[in-house]
């Protein structure tokens, strides 16, 4: 599923899926490049045991393999552009997480244990070859890092694609303080969505409810616009979008913890240059500030870590500069393949 989908009712998801300002909208309508309809359909279904299953999709061949873990609510289609880039260089494989795309839905809350427990499950039972190099985007960082901390042998570098501000308030007191208050009227939106798909009414022609699935993406075929509004339109999206949202509340309200290292596994953060464009200019210095902090933390966990500072992109890396984001990993893999003894 597309993230533009995702911006309905004023880009009330987006801001509450980012934790942050409302963003820019994407660069997407600037590129001729368009998404394949591969991803009308399932790849291959991994069975999770107790009637569940993920969906995997795996490119590319070679020793290496790479894991690529999309943002908050997004699936597997997010690495459209990137996939085949780092398919000539490694085995690379994408998956959608519980609930999204074309996986089944998973035991609530959806939080960053629930995560990590089903991609540790997944690269067992897929059979994928370890240690892998990670690469995450926007909350997939958190997942990314998480799961590094608890399987480390199993990770062998780490590709982080703008890793959300942390610990905010400390920063942007009065961003924080407005964005409490407007969560309350996005959870309200949210869960209306959830209960319209839970009676069978998305989508819908209310003006409010219509809001809920927002508008077709324009680089897909409406072929595959017609099965990301089919996911949409299903009770279990929302129960995902929801539990996910609302633990990305307490997630990104604390600092990164000072326990947290990653000893010296290679360690990649690629830092966004337009991710706070469409901030308030009052609230713009103190989002910056905040993560600046949270990337530079991130950075310090690792012996090997290092920031890198993409310009002309939107807080979505992956698809505005998908280049920046191979030339890493593929630095990521060099590092990983040199590791020192």
């Amino acid at each position: 599923m597309n993230r533009n989908y995702l911006k309905a009712g004023c880009a009330l998801l987006l801001a509450v899926m980012l934790g942050q300002a409302q963003a820019a909208e994407a660069n997407h309508a600037a590129t001729s490049q368009r998404m394949p309809d591969s991803y009308a359909h399932a790849a291959k279904l991994i069975d999770l045991g107790h009637g569940r299953t993920l969906n995997l999709r795996c490119s590319g061949s070679g020793p290496q393999t790479v894991l690529l873990e999309a943002g908050a609510v997004a699936d597997s289609s997010t690495w459209f552009k990137v996939q085949p880039l780092l398919a000539a260089h490694a085995r690379v494989c994408a998956y959608d997480r519980a609930g999204l795309g074309f996986s089944s839905e998973g035991p609530l809350p959806r939080d960053l244990d629930a995560d990590v427990s089903d991609l540790h499950t997944l690269i067992q039972r897929a059979d994928l070859a370890t240690p892998l190099v990670m690469v995450g985007h926007s909350l997939g960082t958190n997942i990314v890092r998480q799961y590094a901390s608890r399987y480390p042998a199993d990770v062998s570098a780490m590709v982080l694609l703008d890793p959300p501000a942390q610990d905010i308030g400390r920063f942007a007191p009065g961003w924080q303080k407005d964005e409490d208050t407007l969560s309350v009227q996005r959870f309200a939106f949210l869960h209306r969505c959830e209960t319209a798909a839970e009676k069978h009414q998305l989508p819908s022609t209310d003006p409010e409810l219509s809001q809920c699935l927002g508008k077709a993406d324009p680089l897909a075929s409406a072929k595959l616009n017609a099965v990301n509004l089919a996911h949409m339109s299903k009770p279990a999206f929302w129960h995902t979008v929801l539990s996910v949202l609302q633990n990305n509340v307490v997630v990104f309200k604390q600092p990164v913890s000072k326990r947290e290292t990653h000893s010296s596994t290679p360690l990649i953060v690629l830092s966004a240059a337009n991710t706070y464009a469409d901030a308030l200019p009052r609230d713009r210095k103190g989002l910056e500030e905040a993560r600046a902090h949270t990337q530079a933390q991130i950075v310090a966990t690792s012996s090997r870590g290092t920031l890198v500072h993409v310009a002309d992109t939107s807080h979505d890396i992956q698809t505005d500069q998908p280049d920046a984001v191979a030339k890493a990993v593929t630095q990521a893999l060099q590092m990983a393949r040199h590791a020192p003894e």
